[in-house]
């Protein structure tokens, strides 16, 4: 489905951020990139979804495939159409618009299909369902982190980009959100590439790993072994790897 051939990334034509990453998602296949601050993953999302132009960064060599389609530097809308979808870090979502009005907004298919849609995001997070007619900006943080899947979902995507989703949150909305992108990988065939510091997350919805130092893959392996192995753990990970941290201060 998605492959990334020896992808290199500068920022402003200078700075390289990410050097000749190479790797593949199958049909429905779920994937993580770990590392630590600074180690380039959030850098490969924004390369494959189109972002990139807008953080000052640029693709220096590498392709981007999406089944047949080569989608180097494509517009993040063009790549929409074509089944690919972001969940950006630190949500994003529309403050000021009502959480029916954010659902709309990421409504890529419209008639019957968009309302089946809406009806399966409801079904996802039925906590979001008493609140539609609620302003976003005062939804919780695991509600809007909710709303920005749902969002997502909303496109009816076959790949769905996610950006650090576990960010800020409380565990049992960790826990939860991970229960739902498990289903959605399982039951309707949504592929997952997932940028996360909890690796806790990491084991529970995906199942490869690569691991990024200094914007290059040193590391390849089944994530749950990858987190396991205890090298990584102390010269990559750090304290991220224990199962039940979660940032301070969290909201629920």
């Amino acid at each position: 489905m998605l492959s990334v051939e020896g992808l290199t990334v500068r920022y402003g034509g200078t700075l390289l951020a990410v050097d000749a990453v190479s790797f593949d998602i199958g049909e429905g296949g779920s994937v993580s990139l770990l590392g630590a601050n600074g180690a380039g993953k959030s850098t490969v999302l924004r390369a494959i979804s189109g972002l990139l132009r807008f953080h000052g960064g640029a693709i220096e060599s590498g392709r981007v495939r999406f089944d047949d389609h080569d989608i180097t530097g494509t517009d993040c809308s063009r790549l929409v159409s074509l089944g690919i979808a972001q969940v950006l870090e630190g949500r994003r979502i529309f403050g000021d618009l009502t959480v029916a009005e954010n659902l709309r907004a990421g409504g890529f298919v419209s008639g019957r299909r968009g309302d089946q849609l809406r009806t399966h995001v409801l079904e996802l997070f039925p906590q979001l369902e008493p609140r539609l007619d609620v302003a976003a900006g005062l939804l919780s943080g695991g509600e809007q982190q909710m709303l920005a899947i749902g969002r997502a979902l909303m496109a009816g995507p076959r790949l769905l980009l996610l950006d650090e989703p576990s960010l800020g949150l409380a565990p049992l909305v960790v826990r939860r959100i991970g229960e739902v992108l498990a289903r959605i990988n399982r039951d309707d065939g949504v592929g997952l590439l997932v940028v996360e510091q909890s690796t806790a997350l990491a084991v529970a919805i995906t199942t490869q790993a690569h691991l990024l130092e200094t914007g290059r893959v040193v590391k390849s392996a089944p994530t749950a072994q990858l987190v396991a192995d205890a090298s990584v753990r102390a010269s990559y990970l750090g304290t991220i790897a224990g199962t039940d941290l979660v940032a301070a201060g969290a909201d629920a």
